[in-house]
């Protein structure tokens, strides 16, 4: 097969395959994406000279795929996923006639799973890799936010100092220990303190005189 003993024709083959197949896995493609997918990795795999590791690294693609699958619809954690596209690079590299070709239909590979993330723009998605914690919104029903809403709640209260401010240092707020800036100048220990600024995790005092 012509196109698959030039570079270019490796790289857009392999570019396709993992398109459309992960595209199929992230979007509704009515099965369209599956298919072509499908179709292109077969020409790849019997493109190559049918011997033993051929054959064997196109069963490897399969489990590769497979472990993607099982990963974005059931675990979502993301594992399996990182494997399975490890054993889908593998594959197609060890399957290919020479090491230009392997490098080739790697960056095909790596080309085509990362432009099919481009096809959530454009299509419904897929209730894939719903617990990946990137793909979730930080919301304060789920917690994210406790944490600064805590430090929000110390502002313009007053506190002390226990270690030297230099300016940062320890405070003691409500009971409650605290690491702080003071806000224009160094404080000593003992010393009386204003919370004036919480920007996040930071705060800022100034003392009470």
């Amino acid at each position: 097969m012509m196109i698959l003993e030039s570079y270019m024709g490796v790289l857009i083959i392999t570019f396709l395959a993992m398109f459309f197949m992960l595209g199929e896995l992230m979007v509704k493609l009515k099965g369209l994406g599956m298919i072509l997918g499908i179709g292109f990795i077969t020409f790849y795999f019997l493109g190559q000279s049918p011997t033993y590791n051929v054959w064997l690294m196109g069963f490897v693609f399969i489990i590769g795929i497979s472990l993607i699958v099982v990963d974005g619809k059931w675990i979502g954690d993301g594992t399996l996923g990182v494997i399975g596209l490890v054993l889908v690079l593998l594959s197609v590299a060890f399957a290919a006639s020479t090491w230009i070709h392997a490098l080739y239909s790697v960056a095909g590979v790596l080309l085509g799973s990362f432009s099919s993330l481009f096809l959530m723009k454009a299509f419904p998605r897929r209730d894939m890799w719903t617990k990946v914690a990137l793909l979730d919104q930080l919301s304060s029903e789920a917690g994210y936010n406790s944490l600064n809403e805590t430090y929000i709640e110390l502002l313009n209260q007053t506190g002390e100092t226990i270690t030297v401010l230099r300016p940062s240092g320890t405070i003691r707020v409500n009971g409650e220990e605290y690491s702080a800036i003071s806000k224009s100048k160094w404080v000593d220990k003992g010393k009386k303190v204003k919370v004036v600024v919480v920007d996040g995790t930071k705060i800022e005092v100034e003392e009470v005189e």
